[in-house]
């Protein structure tokens, strides 16, 4: 885990999936092992990462390195999404929908993982399509790049709001 403290929250490493491959030769069986690693700081920044490897270890090493080099910034509403959005990544869609305080995180293990690191506490969501793992953690970042708040889109278009 990275020791660096932004903001006064640790970076947490989520291994959402391990899968093992294996590569017949002349000897018998030569394994290998993947990992997807989500990692978020539980304050708006979350990033995900694949890793190969001979041993376990080693592919989540890689997987959490990669991760932290493609983290993206979350906009988070009190405890929630600012608007419902649907994300798409290949077969996978994964819906969005801001919950009121209270509500806890009702999502399956892939998207919680992703929900869980960026700090969102308050939401619900509904995956279509695909139910693979890799798919559904992309979709969900594609659906989180889509979020903007009120503010934000308020300075683009040049208005005040009331």
């Amino acid at each position: 885990m990275a020791s660096d403290n932004q903001g006064g929250r640790d970076n947490s490493e989520k291994v959402v999936q391990i899968r093992r491959c294996a590569c017949v030769v002349k000897g018998g069986r030569r394994f290998s092992f993947t990992a997807l690693v989500v990692n978020g700081d539980s304050n708006g920044k979350v990033g995900y990462g694949y890793g190969k490897g001979i041993e376990v270890p080693l592919a989540v090493d890689k997987a959490t390195k990669q991760a932290s080099r493609n983290t993206i910034s979350v906009p988070i509403v009190e405890t929630t999404i600012p608007h419902e959005v649907v994300g798409r990544f290949r077969a996978s869609q994964v819906l969005l929908i801001p919950a009121s305080p209270g509500t806890g995180i009702i999502a399956g293990e892939a998207v919680r993982s992703v929900v869980e690191s960026a700090g969102i506490t308050d939401i619900l969501t509904k995956s279509f399509g695909s139910n693979n793992a890799m798919n559904l953690v992309k979709a969900t970042f594609n659906a989180l790049e889509q979020l903007r708040t009120r503010e934000t889109i308020a300075r683009l278009r040049g208005v005040e709001l009331k």
